[in-house]
């Protein structure tokens, strides 16, 4: 985890940087002159945005009290924590509940006549991938 914090640290340093180089930049250009504040704001947004995440991440890792199975190089794969959920490899609600975000997506995007039908299809999918374990072929 160390290196994941320092890699943030590294990547808050950059914007932070290249947040300085483009104000300089734009007030160099002879064609500019001014600060374009859209660009020098985001760039330091991302900055401190990182810098939010390595801070997380260290107060994490001084909380767990060392170092995570996943992060020592002599750990094997059961030295982790093996149960990460149950999941179905051969489900297909997953794919219509996708479909059914774009759906509603695009109804934002070009007619709202779509917005009900991406709602429909949602409240299916969902139904469909909570209930699935209880009817058909491997309902128990």
């Amino acid at each position: 985890m160390r290196s994941t914090i320092v890699v943030w640290w590294v990547t808050a340093g950059f914007f932070y940087v290249m947040s300085t180089v483009y104000t300089i930049w734009n007030l160099l250009d002879p064609n500019h002159g001014y600060v374009e504040w859209t660009g020098t704001i985001g760039l330091l947004f991302i900055g401190l945005m990182s810098s939010m995440i390595a801070i997380y991440l260290r107060k994490t890792y001084r909380a767990q009290g060392g170092e995570l199975p996943e992060d020592v190089l002599t750990a094997d794969i059961d030295d982790g924590d093996p149960e990460l959920g149950e999941f179905s490899p051969w489900s297909w609600w997953p794919i219509v509940l996708a479909g059914s975000g774009a759906i509603f997506m695009i109804g934002l995007a070009v007619g709202h006549f779509l917005l009900p039908v991406g709602l429909a299809v949602f409240v299916v999918a969902i139904v469909g991938w909570v209930y699935e374990y209880y009817r058909g072929h491997f309902a128990r």
